[in-house]
This record gives structure tokens, sequence and C-alpha cells, in this order.
């Protein structure tokens, strides 16, 4: 299969600099690859919670992931985060109180949704995700969010919403090195930009 160097990039904040995560999006595509858990959808979990009470779990940063970008500035990258800069980055949000910041597709769209559970994943001190998410690395983010509109709730149930995705402002680091990525991984995400362009489109007709 064929492969492609790309830059690796690790980002980081710095909350003194305005450069921090500032909202969480609920999105179709999550650049983590981790979709949420639907907790009515799965009988092994001992949560008590269902379709009717709209709540939802999944994966907002995982340390060390990969992560493709394509910017005008920047050219194509990949791009990761460290265990502590996403420790920091919880931490950061919720001093900041930003559980209500969030929003549909990184639009000016709320989300009509708030985020009731953040934590990191810490098997010494025994904090796990549900074993429904599947095999979800120490030092991840996990959220947990009350959806309130019931438009959005039908997204999720129609798959037009998978995942959560933050967004915010980060320092960039140069590791000096390149990571390789699939040409079956860059095609996906090719697909994913043609798409979201192509829905952009949509929108400006009919504004």
């Amino acid at each position: 299969m064929l492969k492609k160097n790309l830059p690796l990039i690790e980002l980081t904040i710095d909350p003194e600099e305005d450069s921090f995560v500032q909202a969480v999006a609920l999105v179709e595509h999550p650049a983590n690859e981790m979709q949420w858990l639907s907790f009515a959808k799965n009988e092994q979990l001992k949560f008590a919670a269902d379709d009717l009470k709209k709540e939802l779990l999944g994966v907002a940063l995982i340390p060390n992931q990969v992560i493709y970008r394509n910017s005008p500035e920047l050219g194509e990258y990949a791009c990761t985060f460290s265990k502590d800069t996403i420790r920091e980055i919880s931490q950061v949000f919720a001093r900041k109180g930003f559980f209500n910041n969030t929003n549909l597709e990184h639009s000016l769209i709320p989300a009509d949704s708030y985020i009731f559970q953040s934590y990191i994943v810490d098997t010494d001190k025994g904090i796990l995700a549900p074993k429904a998410l599947g095999s979800v690395p120490i030092g991840s983010w996990v959220l947990g969010l009350k959806v309130l509109s019931d438009q959005v709730w039908s997204d999720i149930q129609s798959k037009k919403i998978t995942g959560l995705s933050v967004e915010g402002l980060f320092g960039m680091i140069d590791t000096k090195t390149t990571v390789n990525l699939s040409k079956q991984y860059l095609l996906s995400e090719l697909e994913t930009a043609f798409k979201e362009l192509a829905e952009l489109e949509q929108l400006k007709d009919n504004i």
C-alpha cells in the first residue's frame, strides 16, 4: 500500500496567551476517529441511561494519536497531543466553565447540549472508559453530554452525528519527524473534505 510522509506537529496550549480548547463540537466525522456511545444501544453497560434521557458518552482527545490536517498556511501535515497537554486541556476547560460550549460541526449553531461528565482515563486510579467504547488509551479525555434538542438527538440516532471534536487555539511544535499515512486514510480524509465543501456550497445557495 502506498504511503505518504508528513511532518508531525505536536499541538499545545498556553492559557496565558489565550491558547486553549474553548468548545466541543458534535460532528459527523470526528478527528479522533472515536465514535461516542449511545447508552441505550448497549445492554452491557451498567449505567441507568437510555434514549429517553438523551445522554451520550464520547472520547474527545486521545494521546499520541496521529491526525491528518491540511491547511492553506501549512499544507498537509499530521498533528498529535501528548498526555500532559490533554490533561491540561481538560483542566483549563473546566476552570473556565466551558461546559455549555457545544456546537454543531464547528459552526455558530448551538448543539443545545451541555457537558456533565469530564474525566481522564487513568487505570492506576481505576478511572476507566466503558468497555463498549472499545480500547481507550490511558490519558484520553472522555466527556458525557446531555442533549436537550430532539432534532440533534434524531441526528445522532440516524448517524448524521457520530462523534466529538474539540476546537480552540493551539501552539505548534515541530517534532522534526515525519509519519506515514496510508493512501486509504488520505482518500477517506479527502472524501470528507469534498463532502463538507458540497454542504457548504448548498448552504450558500440557501442563503
